[in-house]
């Protein structure tokens, strides 16, 4: 725990990647994330009530696979969610999309979601709730 009261490691981030370039059909290979530790921090406040909540946002990965945008799409009607998932995701790193080569801008989508309990699908992933 951290002396801002906050709780690291302890929200799950699923990536769901719905990604978009700007006036294009082509093909595109979609951003993978770079995962390690995961850094989208749980509000000690929210974690002491035992509340719970998922934000989905819609961030912007750039040609060089860092984030350069963020909206959140749906709420988790906590804004202390809301406001963690924003700051934890502007740091997620990842691959850069590519369209014929060349590395290209993509909006994704990203559910993160609060939960003092581990999600069945993250479990033995390393940096996740219940992961490794």
């Amino acid at each position: 725990m951290s002396e801002f009261g906050i709780v690291r490691l302890c929200a799950g981030v699923t990536v769901t990647l719905l990604a978009t370039a700007c006036g294009t059909e082509r093909e595109i290979e979609q951003p993978r994330p770079l995962f390690g530790e995961v850094p989208i921090e749980y509000p000690l406040h929210m974690w002491d009530q035992d509340m719970e909540g998922q934000t989905l946002l819609r961030v912007r990965v750039s040609d060089v696979g860092a984030i350069d945008s963020v909206e959140v799409l749906e709420s988790s009607g906590y804004a202390s969610f809301d406001s963690a998932a924003v700051a934890g995701a502007r740091q997620l790193q990842f691959t850069p999309a590519r369209q014929d080569g060349k590395r290209i801008a993509v909006w994704a989508e990203v559910p993160v979601h609060f939960s003092k309990r581990p999600r069945p699908d993250t479990l033995g992933v390393p940096g996740s709730p219940g992961g490794i």
